[in-house]
């Protein structure tokens, strides 16, 4: 059920320039926020809240250096007076399989999906504890719900963001603070066009190949963010967004031996795929 006093006056999302950040952005905006875009490239950020027009304003941030992160929410709460959510959204794809990643595809996870939430969370939990009120709302992907084969450093950090969202919830449900967190299945974005692969001496060409071919793009990323508020106004634990979301993560906690079967035939077909596109490239 909705919360009644679900009104959101200021918001901050981050991976706000594309995507479903923008996305997410947009919808805020239609529900009354006055929302700050934040992105790494600033130039998005700003075409992004130019078209949302006066109810956004735009900021250039990496939310892996927690200084920064914290200053934007700091000169958020100092112009607006309060901060009712903050969506932390930017996030990378990193695939390939194990052989073919090295520690700069792990360190690349791990600073943008979970330093980069945990630098969020880290800034805004301390003015939301203090006014008695606000949510958090944390992406992660369905690839954190359900092992994902030939993308271990997206999916471990995803799996993280959830654990972080769910025992954050826990310890913040008696400070009048909401988190949730977001699990969409597959999302047309630029993030699987902009994965973040092996060089081509490790097989990155066929990596974003494979990913090209083996992702398919079910949902859009307007239908995401409505969910995603809508998750937000029902205060709900966990939001996963897309009927692949919902069975995989079903049938993994109700039927497991079944799910890790569908997981390793996906991690064979890669493996499969991997080589028929290597064996092209070669020719």
């Amino acid at each position: 059920m909705t919360r009644k006093d679900f009104h959101p006056k200021v918001s901050i999302v981050t991976g706000g320039g594309s995507g479903i950040g923008r996305a997410i952005a947009a919808e805020l905006v239609a529900r009354g926020s006055h929302v700050v875009i934040a992105d790494l490239d600033g130039a998005s950020a700003q075409r992004a809240a130019h078209r949302l027009g006066p109810d956004a304003s735009a900021a250039t941030v990496d939310v892996a250096d927690a200084a920064a992160v914290g200053a934007l929410v700091d000169r958020t709460v100092g112009e607006h007076g309060r901060l009712d959510v903050m969506v932390n959204n930017a996030g990378v794809a990193v695939g390939g399989l194990l052989e073919e990643l090295d520690e700069r595809h792990w360190a690349k996870a791990i600073d943008v999906n979970l330093r980069g939430v945990v630098n969020g969370v880290s800034a805004a939990y301390p003015h939301l504890r203090a006014q008695g009120s606000g949510h958090i709302l944390n992406t992660a992907s369905l690839a954190g719900l359900i092992p994902a084969p030939a993308m271990l450093p997206y999916t471990a950090t995803k799996h993280a963001v959830v654990g972080l969202s769910t025992a954050l919830r826990a310890e913040a449900a008696g400070q009048g603070v909401g988190v949730s967190v977001l699990c969409p299945a597959f999302v047309d974005t630029p993030l699987l066009d902009d994965v973040y692969a092996a060089p081509a001496s490790l097989g990155g060409s066929s990596v974003r190949a494979r990913v090209r071919m083996m992702q398919p793009r079910i949902l859009t990323a307007e239908h995401v963010a409505r969910r995603a508020v809508d998750g937000i106004a029902a205060n709900k634990a966990v939001i996963p967004v897309g009927f692949l979301a919902h069975v995989s993560w079903r049938l993994l906690r109700y039927a497991p031996p079944v799910a890790h079967g569908v997981v390793r035939a996906q991690a064979s077909a890669h493996r499969r795929l991997n080589e028929r596109v290597a064996r092209r490239a070669t020719r």
